[in-house]
């Protein structure tokens, strides 16, 4: 028998993560009765998704399976992520599609900034994939993105969650320059289990990015929040999130958050344990004794989660403290 495959008309489906194809599955664990969200059918969801399809946008709410769309897209809260929706990085955590990205587009500055003025959003937030593809790492794309944002809705707070820029010079002094009102970068785990969970990247690299644009900002005499959230349940333990803690801390770092990881699908990495609420309380608690001005940690907390309302407790915490 010959089988004849047809790959000009039919060409064979790519997967999502090539380089994940080939490893076994990994055992779900069960979730906990306090992990457990509504499904996304509000009419709310629904405008959301609209206006986010008819400027053609990407969202991290989707491309990484956040748990919270829901909620967010009822409340018409939905975070915008730019360059395109493949990742140049491998992460085994993430659930972004991974490969060679296409060209930047150079309108999509002006489409974010109408689906934000679409949507009324008071804080908007805007993250990307990774582009080692690129000179700067996408640095110019990310201000262009903060300038279009200020010039069709002013008044809007701007959150920047961006990628580590590594071996990429100039890139926090760019989008630092644009003046955002938050810069977040996620440290995602603790630096043990970097080379199997964010091979990527380099632990020290993403704590100097947030020293870094701490410290552009007070070069320009502006106010820039600095932001960064690691999961939990990957296998750390108690006493590394604590250190990662105190590295945050010593690099100024503003804000603070810690969710629970969960596994995207069974090629990613496994859930070494479900953190309980308790946990997460406690360590709450302790990041505002190590003197966070802002801390969210929960289950179900995302870095973009409640971002507008944490923006503007963060800033009564500042004034608090002068």
């Amino acid at each position: 028998m010959v089988v004849v495959l047809d790959t000009v008309n039919d060409p064979p489906k790519r997967p999502r993560h090539p380089e994940k194809a080939h490893r076994p599955d990994t055992p779900a664990l069960k979730k906990p009765d306090w992990i457990r969200v509504r499904a996304p059918v509000s009419s709310g969801y629904a405008a959301t998704r609209d206006i986010v399809r008819a400027h053609r946008l990407h969202t991290v709410c989707e491309e990484a399976g956040c748990p919270n769309i829901g909620e967010c897209w009822e409340k018409k809260h939905a975070t915008f992520m730019i360059m395109g929706d493949t990742c140049t990085r491998a992460c085994a955590f993430c659930n972004v599609r991974t490969g060679l990205p296409g060209a930047l587009d150079p309108n999509e500055p002006a489409r974010v900034a109408e689906a934000t003025a679409m949507l009324g959003l008071a804080h908007v937030v805007v993250t990307s994939v990774d582009r080692d593809d690129l000179a700067d790492g996408g640095a110019a794309h990310f201000a262009a993105v903060i300038r279009a944002i200020r010039a069709r809705r002013p008044a809007t707070t701007i959150e920047v969650l961006t990628p580590d820029f590594l071996r990429k010079e100039g890139a926090a002094e760019t989008v630092v320059a644009a003046r955002p009102d938050v810069f977040n970068h996620n440290l995602e785990t603790v630096p043990s289990l970097y080379l199997t969970v964010r091979p990527g990247a380099r632990y020290f690299a993403s704590i100097r990015l947030l020293q870094k644009a701490k410290e552009l900002a007070k070069g320009l005499d502006c106010q820039v929040f600095t932001k960064s959230g690691i999961m939990v349940g990957l296998g750390e333990t108690r006493n590394e999130v604590l250190q990662v803690m105190d590295d945050l801390r010593a690099a100024e770092v503003d804000f603070l958050t810690i969710g629970q990881y969960l596994q995207p699908s069974p090629k990613h990495h496994a859930v070494a344990r479900f953190v309980t609420p308790d946990e997460f309380a406690a360590y709450e608690t302790i990041a505002y004794a190590k003197g966070f001005l802002m801390v969210s940690a929960s289950p179900l907390t995302r870095s973009s989660h409640h971002a507008g309302e944490d923006f503007a407790r963060l800033r009564a915490a500042r004034a608090a403290r002068r």
